[in-house]
């Protein structure tokens, strides 16, 4: 056994020091600002020993990395679980080793009396900062071990952290920030959908009370996973306040036979001193060197994309696609995607998911002409997928019905007309891998488009609950198909933006995160996306007005200015659009085109706006502070007869910049002062000190316009000397 230690782990301004001189679970000393180099670690530790209290067990169980149940750690347990016999419920596990090197840490754990061992891993990235923690169990016993639950990280949470954000919502109005207080007690945030959910997105910040973009102390938690999943924050009658992750198994879900092992997901988490957009920018970096895979290893610029889904539905007829085609292509569309209704026989949503071959009425000749005619247009083309799912009125239901999820004798719910098919079972699998592989083969398609339309409601398989195994076989089967077309880009979509996570992000290279267009609600949802995720995995479309999921109407330009800060796309017929706005939409398409090294490399902020504002301020910022894109999206009318000046978060303030319009300034904006006219016309050179914490002053708005800024440095500013 190597000798117990204090292990630090440093990165990007953060450290985690661990204790494990005791001879049980090691606990977490400090994780928050760097740690001085020349610190006493031992010291620091030992001045963190508890007080026993009156009326309390001799000895203080200090909450640790796994809190564990029956030992007097009486809150909630990182491990729980038992054998056939009820024993082995309680566990006091023992050290037998530790690692540490290139910035991971591995310990192991023992309690041999349970017949168990544990393995825990930490790593705090150099570059980022982003804390990645997950556990190993392994039943070392004689006989079955029923796992109930094992946290993915536990993680502690300073006293003052008292307030929490997390994400709410339901289909159309994903990403809904809520703020609440933690208190004494548990907050709890379960998911049983079988997917990451539209409801319960394995997201949580954690901070000083009143945190807001830019400033306070906040911590991030994220699980990576695309299944059941609980989060967790407790505040104990002793003050300690730990926030836990981690899969949440159904019962009986997880059973390890002797010798077999569980490996949790992997939870991610991040420390940052002020605020929200320093605490975003970590995730973002983290993702784009850590998580995303992008075809020949680098991300190509994102092409605009025109989706058919509400240009044209189920109404596939090769003459309106190719016209549709047409127009994408003159307006500057790259990449044309097929959605919904060209296989089987799929005039509406209750037939012919599972029959992956072209309808024959619609597509008399395949797909190659269609293919054809959008590739000769200088377009890539994609095509809409549902795999995982099969409607019973299908061939392949008819063929093979229990190739479905399902518990025998018990009903087989249906949603939006349809079932989930058992990935579980090879032969589903490799008939699904065996599908898309010759559509991929045959055809030149350069993007799917996956989506998965339901709950998994039962997710039985050989009678017992198959979550786990479900959400497993998707990864395998996406990488299976990665693997033989690895220049094909794949998009999650699952009724929007219920399968939006990390643990897919390996797999995948875009997000879908709603259905809904319209870009009123659009812009909340994208902004509880980007608390985690960069701008580049978020597909974000220009839609009709009205909106076919809201009947809102909105301008053209606010509906574009929205969709800027994403991956730029098209979501309506546009051979309808007149030339004004033809015209307009093209050249909204070209700015993006321009603009878009900005929006997916650069540091994504976001402004202190008063709520009495009712506007939103975003941006992104190069990462050597050359220039900066903001929007200024006013959302709904203010009480404030002179809006409250505009500051413009994340430019250096030791540099000058020139700041101009970035677009033609909305209907209704009132450019009357000579500053204002300035931005219209050359631009005011203004130090960056002064835009980013006195601002400037604003035009009026109408509710729904937007306001494009664009910010360039002109030089840099002299220091003083003498």
């Amino acid at each position: 056994m190597a000798e117990p230690r204090l292990i630090r782990l440093d990165g990007d301004g953060t450290s985690l020091l661990i204790d494990t001189r005791g001879p049980g679970v090691p606990l977490v000393r400090h994780w928050g600002p760097a740690l001085p180099a020349g610190i006493d670690l031992a010291a620091l530790a030992d001045i963190q020993a508890r007080p026993v209290p009156n009326n309390a067990l001799d000895e203080d169980v200090p909450p640790s990395l796994v809190p564990e149940i029956g030992f007097g750690a009486f809150g909630q347990p990182g491990l729980a679980g038992s054998r056939a016999d009820g024993t082995a419920w309680a566990t006091a596990f023992r050290l037998i080793d530790t690692e540490c090197a290139d910035g991971r840490a591995t310990v192991r754990l023992e309690d041999a009396a349970a017949g168990l061992t544990l393995a825990l891993m930490l790593e705090v990235d150099a570059d980022t900062g982003v804390l990645a923690s997950h556990a190993a169990l392994t039943n070392t016993g004689d006989g079955p071990y029923r796992l109930d639950w094992c946290a993915a990280a536990v993680l502690p949470l300073p006293a003052e952290c008292g307030e929490g954000l997390v994400f709410d919502g339901q289909w159309n109005r994903e990403f809904h920030e809520r703020r609440l207080d933690f208190g004494q007690g548990v907050v709890l945030r379960d998911n049983r959908r079988g997917r990451t959910s539209h409801d319960a997105f394995p997201g949580l910040i954690a901070g000083r009370p009143g945190f807001g973009e830019e400033t306070g102390t906040v911590y991030g938690f994220h699980l990576g996973w695309s299944g059941n999943h609980r989060l967790l924050v407790e505040t104990t009658v002793d003050g300690a306040r730990a926030v836990q992750l981690g899969e949440l198994p159904m019962p009986g879900e997880v059973i390890l036979a002797p010798g077999e092992s569980y490996r949790t997901p992997t939870a991610y988490a991040a420390f940052a001193e002020t605020g929200l957009n320093a605490l975003s920018d970590r995730f973002h970096r983290f993702v784009r060197g850590r998580l995303l895979r992008w075809p020949s290893g680098a991300m190509r610029p994102r092409p605009v994309h025109l989706n058919t889904w509400e240009a044209v539905y189920f109404d596939h007829r090769l003459e309106q696609l190719t016209a549709l085609a047409d127009r994408a292509a003159a307006l500057g569309v790259e990449r044309f995607v097929l959605d919904d209704g060209w296989f089987g026989l799929r005039d509406d949503d209750t037939t012919s998911l599972g029959d992956w071959t072209p309808d024959p009425r619609k597509y008399a000749d395949g797909l190659d002409p269609l293919i054809g005619h959008v590739r000769e247009l200088g377009m890539d083309f994609g095509l809409w997928v549902e795999p995982e799912m099969v409607n019973p009125d299908s061939a392949l239901y008819r063929a093979h019905p229990d190739w479905a999820l399902a518990l025998d004798r018990h009903p087989r719910p249906t949603g939006r007309n349809q079932l989930v098919l058992d990935l579980c079972r090879t032969d589903v699998s490799n008939f699904l891998f065996d599908a898309l592989d010759r559509l991929l083969r045959a055809h030149a398609i350069a993007y799917l488009k996956w989506d998965m339309n339901r709950d998994l409601a039962p997710a039985g398989s050989a009678g017992r609950a198959a979550y786990r195994r479900q959400t497993l076989a998707l990864y395998a089967l996406l990488d299976r198909l990665r693997a033989a077309h690895p220049t094909v880009e794949i998009e999650s979509c699952a009724s929007g933006g219920a399968r939006v996570d990390f643990g897919i992000l390996p797999h995948v290279q875009r997000f879908w995160p709603s259905d809904s267009n319209d870009p009123v609600e659009r812009a909340t949802i994208q902004r509880g996306f980007a608390r985690f995720l960069p701008l580049e995995t978020m597909g974000a479309h220009v839609g009709p007005s009205p909106g076919h999921t809201t009947g809102r109407r909105t301008s053209l330009d606010f509906r574009a200015a929205v969709a800027l800060f994403g991956h730029f796309g098209l979501e309506m017929d546009v051979t309808r659009l007149d030339e004004d706005e033809a015209t307009a939409l093209a050249e909204w398409i070209e700015r993006y085109k321009r603009l878009r090294p900005l929006l997916h490399g650069g540091r994504m902020v976001r402004a202190d706006d008063p709520p009495e504002a009712a506007r939103m301020t975003l941006g992104t910022v190069d990462a050597a502070g050359d220039e900066g894109l903001f929007a200024v999206l006013q959302m709904a009318s203010s009480p404030y007869r002179i809006p409250p000046r505009l500051r413009l978060p994340g430019l250096d303030p030791g540099r000058d910049y020139r700041l101009r319009l970035a677009a033609p300034a909305p209907a209704g904006a009132r450019l009357r002062t000579p500053a204002l006219e300035a931005l219209a016309a050359d631009g005011l050179v203004l130090p960056g000190a002064a835009l980013t914490s006195s601002g400037i002053q604003g035009p009026q708005l109408w509710p729904a316009t937007a306001l494009l800024l664009r910010a360039e440095a002109v030089k840099r500013r002299q220091r003083r000397t003498g």
